[in-house]
């Protein structure tokens, strides 16, 4: 797939540090310090041009957020094929003691162009049913499911998880 790149202020395009990535490397076009819970829009100088039919998601680098809690408050932003402007990223530095300096040439987060199908929301009388129905956040439980199934082994009765996760 092609994707067509502007460089209008100092950016290079998005970049691929490995063959076989999923995500192409975005770099921070201006320096920019973040205080301690501090999050700040840093442009990458670079526009696209995203083919109908994509979506790009800008999602953080995982070495920024374990190294030095830098992560991105919209994660994963999301770039429409229509978009022509500046690719910016809303960082955040979640540690709460250190300042962190995004200098510019920096890579910032991660581009993935993904295919969209095409998608027709049609109104209807009644959802069919689903395995989940109603029941979220959290809902589903928080061991793993090999720990709910020893449970449920153990529980002496019918051993079913209750709405929280665990087992009545």
């Amino acid at each position: 797939m092609t994707v067509e790149i502007s460089v209008p202020h100092t950016g290079p395009a998005p970049h691929f540090a490995n063959p076989g990535d999923a995500g192409a490397d975005l770099v921070a076009a201006e320096t920019v310090v973040l205080e301690p819970g501090m999050r700040a829009l840093v442009g990458t100088g670079t526009a696209i041009a995203l083919p109908l039919g994509t979506v790009g998601l800008v999602t953080p680098r995982s070495g920024l957020a374990a190294k030095h809690g830098i992560t991105i408050v919209n994660a994963p932003g999301v770039i429409d094929a229509g978009y022509r402007g500046e690719l910016k990223v809303c960082l955040l530095n979640t540690d709460q003691t250190e300042p962190y300096t995004v200098q510019a040439g920096d890579r910032i987060a991660q581009l993935l162009v993904l295919p969209i199908p095409p998608v027709q929301f049609v109104a209807v009388a009644e959802l069919p049913a689903g395995v989940r129905g109603e029941a979220g956040f959290g809902s589903s439980g928080y061991r793993t499911v090999d720990e709910t199934r020893t449970a449920a082994n153990t529980a002496g009765d019918n051993g079913e998880q209750d709405a929280q996760g665990g087992v009545s």
